[in-house]
């Protein structure tokens, strides 16, 4: 049956001639055939082609695999643009912040003459300055591609009095990196108390377990009790110097001594997250950044989690990493997923959590189902390493004062589910809530979501809250995975290909959103991400990264009104279609050229070295 109402389909020539022949620059001026020419030269970029295989000459099929199936997962031979690469005229910190001298004196590499670097700086983007209009003021000052705002003839700064005062100590985005935190994370310095405690007791466990191997079977095993309840004290404690009458304490105290300092918290004792019946947007790698989670519970997501990340990159102090754990103001409910696979990393990492930034629960990432992650023992390969999947369940437990989940597929093969028989476990090894992505590491997203599999496993979870993921990307199918008995949903792929998507469950209907509704949500996404990554241009084209990586999903839907049947299910291939206007049908363009046009309503012409190719490859699609 069709999917899209026959008045509006055509063919894939006359789809991309339309879009051609009407663009319009993001000045509004018709594109000629000589800027159609540097378009298609400088943003777009094709394919690169796959690695070349040794094959024989019957299977050497352009793109096909030895078993005749069709490349598919990441675009691994990615152009990669160093941001350096857009503004290597760059003005010092120093005259940006209206300061006297430079600290770096004749040293500086970056320019002092404020008319020199106005004269080679880009032309500005708008009129208006998101910063300056929110905050009263802008922090990237002449370097801001919106300055024209801020900035008097004499290149002076202006800032709005009344705002910055509202605006006076007010912190946005908790969760940053302090550079002390840094320095002693890379010096090595940081102490892990509590980790090496727990990690004492596992040494103590091997022991024990080794000794009746060696023919003593009474040498005794602690139970799970005493690993969760006493106090071991670990070598490295023993080494530190005790308090005493004469001698100060080790550590500086402020007030009274409380039982929290000395007391182990109970499970039933720590913060508790109410899970039932929410709505969950996924942990999105790449593109489940800050200013896109701000979209997201614009409209309706209840729980939001940060991008994965990786809890030795988190111990040895990297900013990238560690930007992955920053939290918006508006995320009431928010937590942080962290992927590793041996117990001690894993319980320092959480200790580290724990200690320095504010989350309401931890994830364990045991779905991951990308080669990098897998081989190493990390993601999927957990679930089929179940002594260590415990050990660093009870070990994160240890040592965190919030709740830990955990997300894992259905196994590792297509046909072995093994879930099933990971949860009983789980439920002893006292995770606080576990969710369930409907299909295993060799199907990644070729087939449907296994819901059937899933009711089963919620039933099995009880009392332990149970979220369903896979294949939801309307009302419709999320009402049906209501009907398994999960207690909540988690949304991921579809969330991306429409935001909106909370507001239609909540709601119960088809939202027909037009063409410039659509366009205001990305106008949004690029204020945030100006916000979050900066408005110079380093920020700017940031923000253009992330927004069409954002495109190469949203690109996929369908609207309402134009469908034959409703609704569109998310692994439905969409046609060539002509949308009610000419904005609705280049948004529904699949091709990178079209992508970067979209954002250069938002943020301007692309520079001139500027090439982009998604991260994903389109494999959703049978």
């Amino acid at each position: 049956m069709r999917l899209t109402r026959a008045q509006f389909l055509t063919t894939k020539e006359q789809f991309h001639a339309f879009v051609d022949s009407e663009w319009q620059g993001p000045k509004g001026e018709k594109a000629t055939d000589g800027d159609k020419v540097q378009d298609a030269m400088t943003t777009s970029i094709e394919e690169p082609e796959p690695k070349k295989l040794k094959l024989d000459p019957e299977e050497g099929k352009k793109g096909l695999k030895p078993d005749g199936k069709r490349m598919r997962g990441q675009n691994k031979s990615r152009p990669h643009t160093k941001p350096t690469a857009f503004d290597e005229k760059r003005l010092c910190l120093s005259v940006i912040q209206d300061k006297r001298e430079c600290p770096f004196g004749d040293k500086c590499q970056f320019q002092h003459d404020v008319a020199e670097y106005m004269a080679t700086k880009p032309a500005d983007i708008g009129e208006s300055c998101y910063l300056y209009d929110t905050f009263g003021k802008c922090g990237y000052g002449l370097c801001c591609r919106f300055a024209k705002a801020h900035t008097t003839l004499d290149f002076k700064t202006m800032e709005n009095a009344e705002l910055v005062r509202a605006n006076e100590g007010k912190s946005t985005v908790k969760n940053n990196l302090s550079k002390d935190l840094q320095i002693r994370l890379r010096k090595r310095s940081v102490t892990f108390n509590q980790s090496a405690e727990y990690l004492d007791m596992l040494s103590n466990q091997k022991d024990k377990r080794e000794q009746r191997g060696n023919g003593n079977p009474r040498a005794p095993e602690l139970s799970a009790d005493q690993t969760g309840g006493e106090q071991h004290v670990s070598a490295e404690a023993e080494a530190q110097p005790q308090a005493g009458p004469d001698k100060p304490p080790p550590v500086k105290t402020v007030g009274p001594l409380t039982d929290v300092d000395i007391v182990k918290l109970r499970l039933c004792e720590k913060k508790q997250v109410d899970f039932q019946d929410k709505l969950y947007l996924a942990p999105l790698t790449t593109c489940g950044n800050l200013p896109f989670r701000r979209v997201c519970k614009r409209f309706g997501a209840d729980i939001t989690c940060g991008e994965m990340a990786m809890c030795t990159n988190l111990l040895q102090g990297q900013q990238s990493e560690w930007a992955l754990l920053k939290r918006h103001e508006s995320e009431d409910v928010f937590g942080v997923q962290v992927e590793g696979c041996f117990p001690d990393t894993m319980t320092r990492c959480a200790e580290l959590i724990n200690g320095n930034i504010d989350v309401d629960f931890v994830d364990i990432n045991s779905g991951c189902p990308i080669d990098l992650v897998y081989k190493k023992g990390g993601g999927c390969g957990l679930m089929t390493r179940t002594r260590k999947f415990e050990q660093i369940i009870k070990g994160m437990n240890y040592v965190l004062d919030v709740p830990l989940t955990v997300k894992i597929r259905t196994g590792v093969q297509e046909k072995c589910n093994i879930a099933h028989k990971l949860i009983p476990e789980m439920k002893k090894w006292d995770v606080s809530m576990i969710t369930l992505h409907g299909r295993s590491r060799e199907q990644r997203y070729t087939k449907s979501a296994d819901w059937d599999y899933i009711n089963t496993c919620s039933k099995l979870a009880s009392p332990v809250p149970l979220f369903g993921n896979g294949d939801i990307l309307s009302y419709e199918d999320a009402m049906k995975a209501r009907e398994t008995g999960v207690s909540g949903i988690m949304i991921a792929r579809g969330a991306l290909i429409k935001p909106w998507i909370f507001t239609e469950i909540k709601e119960s209907r088809h939202w027909d959103i037009s063409s410039g509704e659509r366009l205001d949500v990305l106008r949004d996404f690029s204020n945030f991400g100006l916000e979050h990554w900066g408005s110079d241009t380093r920020g700017v084209e940031k923000t253009r990264t992330f927004m069409l990586e954002w495109l190469s999903f949203m690109c996929r839907y369908i609207p309402v009104g134009l469908l034959e049947r409703v609704p569109q299910k998310i692994n439905e291939r969409p046609p060539f279609y002509l949308g009610r206007n000419y904005l609705e049908s280049l948004m529904a363009s699949q091709h990178v050229g079209d992508w970067v046009r979209i954002s250069e309503m938002l943020l301007g012409p692309v520079p001139k070295n500027f090439n982009f190719l998604p991260k994903h490859k389109a494999n959703a699609y049978k």
